[in-house]
């Protein structure tokens, strides 16, 4: 087991496209994304929002304007299973919250913890948006993380900035703060066992849908100036 605890990074809501995304958070939580920017790496783009206590919350959605890679290279799926016809089934029907990340701080090293236990860690991505540079944790498929053979996005993704200043710094404030995360998953044990692993099981409650066939699900309440809301 880690000897370290994680803390929360951001949240990731997923959307067709990132008007759908932002329109969605703005209506739900009084107040829309911005700034942001593309992934190239990913074929994808976001827009950010500032939660109380350094965190933010993301949606993600695919860059229609992203290139190619070049000399016939085969681009690699996007991350955050964007690519996955179960996503786009579910997208169908409007954003929802997909995923969350949590931050491994130093002087834990990303990578190497990751190689040391590759089964239950994902390969290390580096990443870069404007003046970020990060590394993240995505399977090479673009897959949500998973063990033994639980995840559907309740497990969450690692990310290590090597950039001194975090999003969250230079985002404009809100009056937003994250109260709850909560999840449903069909082998919550499993997924409890892995975060406990992680060092992350205190950011997120779990437990077993109320029925047999139920899907897995995220649901984060926040502190709003209008009261409580519930993003799912």
């Amino acid at each position: 087991m880690t000897a370290h605890s994680l803390r929360l990074d951001h949240l990731v809501v997923s959307a067709r496209t990132l008007d759908e995304g932002c329109q969605y958070v703005a209506d739900t939580l009084g107040v829309a994304p911005a700034g942001g920017g593309a992934h190239p790496l990913m074929r994808t783009h976001n827009r950010l929002l500032n939660l109380w206590g350094g965190v933010y919350l993301e949606v993600i959605a695919v860059d229609p304007d992203a290139e190619a890679p070049a000399n016939g290279v085969e681009a690699r799926p996007r991350l955050f299973a964007l690519d996955a016809p179960q996503t786009a089934a579910r997208l169908a029907s409007g954003p929802y919250l997909s995923h969350w990340v949590v931050r491994v701080e130093r002087p834990k090293d990303l990578p190497r913890w990751q190689a040391q236990y590759p089964q239950r860690i994902p390969p290390v991505v580096p990443m870069s948006r404007g003046a970020f540079t990060w590394g993240l944790s995505v399977p090479d498929d673009g897959a949500f993380p998973s063990w033994q053979g639980a995840g559907d996005g309740i497990l969450p993704t690692l990310i290590q900035w090597d950039t001194p200043d975090h999003p969250s710094a230079v985002l404009p404030e809100t009056e937003l703060a994250l109260k709850s995360l909560k999840a449903v998953h069909p082998q919550a044990e499993t997924v409890i066992a892995q975060l406990r692993w992680l060092g992350a099981a205190h950011l997120i409650e779990v437990r077993a849908p109320d029925e047999a066939s139920g899907a897995a699900e995220l649901s984060a309440e926040f502190d709003t100036p209008s009261g409580l809301r519930t993003l799912k």
